[in-house]
């Protein structure tokens, strides 16, 4: 795998069919550029959208997934403007109305508004915070995108990274594939969803006719698996419901709160296994269900590189679901904020800190500490 974002100049290297209408695509959206701005894009930028194969939820728990990286992408046609100022349009103008920041304006993103502009500040974020930077070259840029949005196929994923890639291209960075793929999902929490990586992982370092193996900690990594050859070829269909479902919408009492759920219980059963004051459990923030595990077998060779490393998932995977239901097996209706406080031994305002309420806010009367933690182990088993 390529260590850089890979530049091409044939579509025939991006798309594996519909060469033709994608060539279209690009001209209208170049023609468009120069209608709207007086000059011709200095290049486009592509990142895809994804489908899971396997692993749904358990990214955010820093276990390993196996999805891929689809035809359907956003583009961003952009070209710098010599000012301070980042004009962004939309090819559906209509539904997304141009804007026009300041570089200062570009750090601003509030998310209590569903601005769709709000993923496009994200992905330049993405790379100026990455470099500890404060403000980069203004540019215009022009978005089409052909991932639905809330179809469940990362189509802000694909927003984020895409401009990212557009913006370390203007200000003359070269960030690597993992760097990006990181950058991009701490900063699409800018938008308030606590999202998990797989989507910007997928999206940035996808590789054509292969699923991508990717494990999270202790660090970013991909392996591309190609599919294998049939007769006829394996064909995955993706079916489009039209039922829409915006993660950033109904983040509160859906996506975030699943997240929420799984970092409590990784505090609870990190202080059930007698290990919550370990240097490993206490530095990390979040705590999630992958560290607590490998800290608990960190004496142990179950799991090491001797040959056997899937038995070793095997074997701590299990042992952990079943300290899951000794621990929350007490509480299959859920835990009540004050339940989970007084097992952590600390108040109610102290574990919404620990959880950072502050920027991911979460509403549920009772939290399903055991539906969680069975879910993450038990789907991490089926990837490995």
């Amino acid at each position: 795998m390529s260590l850089f974002a890979p530049t091409v100049h044939r579509l025939s290297d991006i798309y594996g069919a519909d060469v033709d209408a994608q060539a279209l695509r690009y001209a209208r959206l170049a023609a468009t550029f120069k209608a709207t701005y007086g000059a011709q894009p200095d290049f486009i930028a592509r990142a895809p959208g994804r489908v899971n194969i396997i692993g749904e939820h358990i990214d955010y728990c820093g276990f390993p997934v196996f999805p891929m990286a689809i035809a359907p992408d956003t583009l961003v046609a952009a070209r710098a403007n010599g000012s301070d100022h980042i004009r962004v349009s939309n090819m559906d103008s209509a539904k997304y109305p141009p804007r026009d920041f300041s570089v200062a304006d570009m750090f601003e993103i509030d998310s209590t508004k569903h601005e769709w502009s709000n993923y496009f500040k994200c992905g330049y974020r993405g790379v100026l915070d990455h470099v500890s930077r404060q403000g980069g070259k203004g540019f215009d840029a022009l978005i089409d995108g052909t991932v639905p949005a809330g179809g469940g196929l990362s189509s802000s994923a694909a927003f984020v990274c895409a401009t990212q890639l557009a913006v370390q291209r203007i200000d003359g960075y070269d960030l690597t594939q993992a760097q990006l793929a990181s950058a991009a999902a701490r900063a699409e929490r800018h938008v308030g969803v606590n999202a998990g990586g797989m989507d910007q992982a997928v999206s940035i370092m996808g590789q054509q006719d292969s699923a991508l193996f990717i494990e999270f900690y202790p660090s970013l990594k991909a392996i591309p698996v190609k599919l294998p050859e049939a007769g006829p070829p394996f064909a995955f269909v993706i079916a489009n419901t039209m039922v829409v479902s915006d993660k950033h919408v109904t983040a509160p009492t859906n996506y975030n709160l699943r997240v929420v759920e799984t970092r409590i219980g990784a505090l609870m059963l990190a202080k059930h296994l007698g290990i919550a004051e370990r240097a490993a459990c206490v530095g990390a923030d979040p705590l999630t269900f992958k560290v607590v595990m490998d800290e608990y077998f960190v004496m142990s060779n179950v799991g090491s590189s001797n040959g056997q490393e899937v038995q070793g998932w095997v074997t701590r995977l299990e042992a952990m679901l079943s300290e899951t239901d000794k621990l929350f097996g007490t509480h299959p209706q859920g835990y009540t904020r004050d339940e989970m406080a007084a097992a952590l031994g600390v108040t109610t305002t102290e574990l919404s800190a620990k959880i950072h309420e502050d920027q991911f806010p979460v509403r549920a009367d009772r939290f399903k500490l055991l539906q969680r933690a069975q879910h993450a182990f038990s789907e991490a088993l089926r990837v490995v």
